[in-house]
């Protein structure tokens, strides 16, 4: 499937936010749900959405490439919204600003990748993640986790308490593996067409988030700042990758000031 293919823009009612509020979308990662920001939300004061995303149980039929469901997902949000993801749901999220700048007051990238630039890498990506997708398929979940969780990336997760890396297990198993592997297919970093040369051009204020001790994300981050001046860089001491785990204090404040509301993302 070509990276990014533009399809006909489905026209959404798009919903408004209260006066006065400050509203927050959030986008989860891969193999993550809507309350993997809970622990964010709980230090945070403004009004959150926090949308699924196609292959996490989203309504998302007629999605067929990265720029349907970036498209798909901007239909849902207000004008102005602070637009933070981590990870996918980072690169989602930068896709949004891209082709959507009107939608994103700010935005925040949590562990993010603007896209691979070479077409023959992102072409070998396309094929590791063919290879991940028909795993889901033919072995199921819980294989595909086991051995999603031992990847590097997320080693420094181990260091948590054992209650809360249950819990994230408990989330990455509550998903549908044929579900899973569409997205792995559709939204894939092969999948999503290269940012780079966008990144000058965004409009709104941009934060990046990155762990201390996730050295390639930490090195993108850096070279995104270089890319684009202005941008500001927030590096997290002693966490890894998902910083909506391993650092949602920090994340909350990277996301202040917000506005008084307590309404709950839905499960």
């Amino acid at each position: 499937m070509p990276r990014g293919r533009p399809r006909a823009r489905r026209h959404h009612r798009r919903p408004a936010p209260p006066r006065g509020a400050r509203v927050i979308v959030a986008l989860h990662g891969f193999t993550g749900v809507p309350a993997s920001w809970d622990a964010v939300r709980a230090q945070s004061e403004a009004r959150w959405s926090c949308p699924r995303i196609l292959g996490h149980g989203a309504e998302a039929e007629g999605v067929e490439s990265f720029d349907d469901e970036v498209d798909r997902l901007a239909m849902t949000m207000p004008d102005g919204a602070t637009l933070v993801g981590y990870s996918l749901g980072a690169r989602l999220a930068l896709g949004i600003a891209v082709r959507h700048p009107a939608r994103v007051g700010r935005l925040v990238l949590i562990g993010g990748h603007p896209g691979l630039e070479d077409d023959a890498e992102a072409a070998t990506r396309r094929a590791d993640d063919e290879a991940r997708a028909r795993a889901l398929e033919t072995e199921g979940l819980e294989p595909f986790v086991n051995r999603w969780e031992a990847l590097p990336l997320f080693g420094t997760q181990r260091r948590l308490p054992e209650a809360v890396q249950a819990a994230h297990r408990a989330r990455r198993l509550s998903h549908d593996p044929h579900q899973l592997a569409r997205s792995l297919r559709v939204l894939g970093l092969g999948a999503m067409p290269s940012h780079w040369l966008a990144l000058p051009g965004l409009p709104m204020p941009v934060d990046l988030l990155v762990g201390g001790e996730d050295p390639k994300f930490r090195a993108l981050a850096e070279r995104f700042v270089a890319v684009r001046p202005g941008t500001t860089l927030h590096v997290v001491p002693g966490a890894g990758h998902d910083l909506t785990l391993e650092a949602p204090g920090a994340v909350a404040s990277a996301l202040a000031p917000s506005s008084p509301s307590r309404v709950p993302c839905p499960r």
